[in-house]
């Protein structure tokens, strides 16, 4: 397997090639293959970028058929027929359904590029500069979004002032109520603290720790913005397309947000696509006002139609549910059997996370885990926190051996071994265990979709 152009050629900045030192070829669903032909269950899936999978024949076929009928590529923000479908199924299919009703702005092909143009637009409407944050949340790689993101391991030099930092739900403990702290300083002339423009959160800091709010405080932070006249932006980039088992990670809250940022997964294909969604009476740009390339990607816009479309199928919708469960309950056993390796489970749906004792473990579970077969990586300020992302519509089989082999690996951290591989034996030997565990624990272990153990 040679890696020599990479060694030769690539920046020390490259990051996943080091956490997975192999060459891949060929991918379909969860399982992707390298060069010497072994096979991986994928639980990163281009971190949250694929979840339906590599190569979703539904997505690619649409792909395929429109490259292949000399289709227009590129096109700014001019009229396409690709771009008006999406908005058309967006519509129709997403936001009509949920009650919701937005303005779109396509401004650039990444996540970054969304929440950039969000915060801008913010900052035009209410006048003001400030925006509020959270700890240990993460926004993008540019500077407006490290400004709002809290990592102490990011570029430095990033000018943080114009941020107001403020805890996050259940930071660091819910003894803390954030919200109602938020309430009372924006309300207060003496607390020194500005009014900002916007409050910028994740229902589900992905790369903070898989740290998850409550509806609760969701609901409550909603009620805050609109009683201070504040812009509400839910950075969805990672969390939404479908990756807690709903379209958006906020429908369980029941909140609607002022805008929202999707990316990611949003093209269903890879294929860089980011929009923010927009308040109809915050949509108050000048044409040519904020600006981006590839804001015409016409690809990015038929996989991304073919992708809403599978949302109106109660079939699909139903297994994604089903998997969420599953998955859940995975997680729960694994938590039960292996309490000296994992503190906790964390995340909702398909968004999950095993919050381990420290960060030595992770990196040695890390490493059982890839020379077994399984693509995981790790997240949090401390990097002790396995995220487990699964394709929404994995199939069980791939589940249950990425779940076997996950196992295998606290197996051996557990034991103190080196890494082995497993077989049918373990899988079985899994099932086997894991039965009694259910017998243990009732039969509803987990089965409250988006379910999470208590952190403390």
């Amino acid at each position: 397997m040679n890696i020599d152009a990479f060694a030769a050629h690539e920046s020390n900045v490259c990051r996943y090639a080091r956490l997975f030192p192999t060459v891949f070829t060929k991918a379909l669903g969860a399982t992707v293959w390298d060069e010497s032909g072994k096979t991986y269950i994928d639980f990163l899936v281009g971190s949250g970028a694929l979840n339906y999978g590599h190569n979703n024949p539904n997505i690619i076929a649409s792909a395929i058929e429109y490259l292949s009928s000399g289709n227009i590529l590129l096109s700014l923000d001019m009229y396409t027929a690709a771009k008006r479908d999406f908005i058309e199924v967006l519509v129709n299919f997403i936001l009509k359904p949920r009650g919701l009703s937005y303005k779109m702005q396509f401004p650039g092909p990444t996540g970054t590029n969304a929440n950039e143009a969000a915060l801008a637009l913010a900052r035009k409407y209410t006048g003001r500069s400030s925006i509020m944050a959270f700890t240990n949340a993460f926004h993008g790689m540019s500077l407006g979004s490290l400004a709002v993101s809290a990592s102490s391991s990011r570029p430095g030099g990033v000018a943080r002032q114009d941020v107001i930092r403020i805890p996050y739900d259940d930071y660091p403990t819910r003894a803390f109520d954030s919200a109602s702290y938020i309430d009372y300083v924006l309300g207060d002339p003496g607390s020194g603290i500005e009014k900002p423009a916007a409050i910028i959160l994740e229902t589900i800091q992905a790369e903070g720790g898989m740290n998850t709010a409550s509806a609760a405080w969701l609901r409550a932070i909603q009620n805050i913005c609109r009683k201070h006249d504040v812009v509400l932006i839910i950075d969805d980039i990672q969390a939404g397309s479908g990756r807690t088992g709903d379209f958006f990670s906020f429908e369980f809250a029941k909140i609607e947000p002022d805008m929202v940022c999707l990316s990611k997964s949003l093209s269903g294909s890879g294929t860089p696509f980011s929009v923010v969604l927009i308040r109809p009476d915050l949509d108050v740009w000048s044409p040519g006002e904020y600006s981006g390339t590839f804001r015409g990607n016409n690809l990015a816009f038929v996989t991304a139609a073919a992708t809403c479309k599978m949302w109106s199928d109660a079939q699909f919708t139903a297994r994604v549910d089903r998997m969420a469960v599953n998955l859940q309950r995975h997680l729960d056993r694994l938590v039960l059997k292996f309490p000296e390796s994992i503190e906790q489970k964390r995340g909702r749906g398909l968004m999950a996370a095993l919050k381990c004792r420290s960060r030595a473990i992770v990196d040695r579970l890390h490493n059982f885990a890839f020379q077994n077969g399984l693509l995981i990586e790790s997240s949090g300020a401390n990097l002790d926190v396995i995220k487990v992302l699964p394709p929404i519509n994995i199939t069980d089989d791939e589940l249950d051996r990425g779940i076997s082999i996950l196992n295998h690996a606290l197996q051996e951290q557990a034991n103190g071994n080196s890494p082995g591989i497993p077989g049918a034996s373990d899988l079985a030997s899994y099932d086997q265990r894991t039965n009694r565990i259910d017998q243990h624990c009732g039969d509803n272990l987990g089965s409250e979709r988006g379910n999470h153990l208590p952190a403390h």
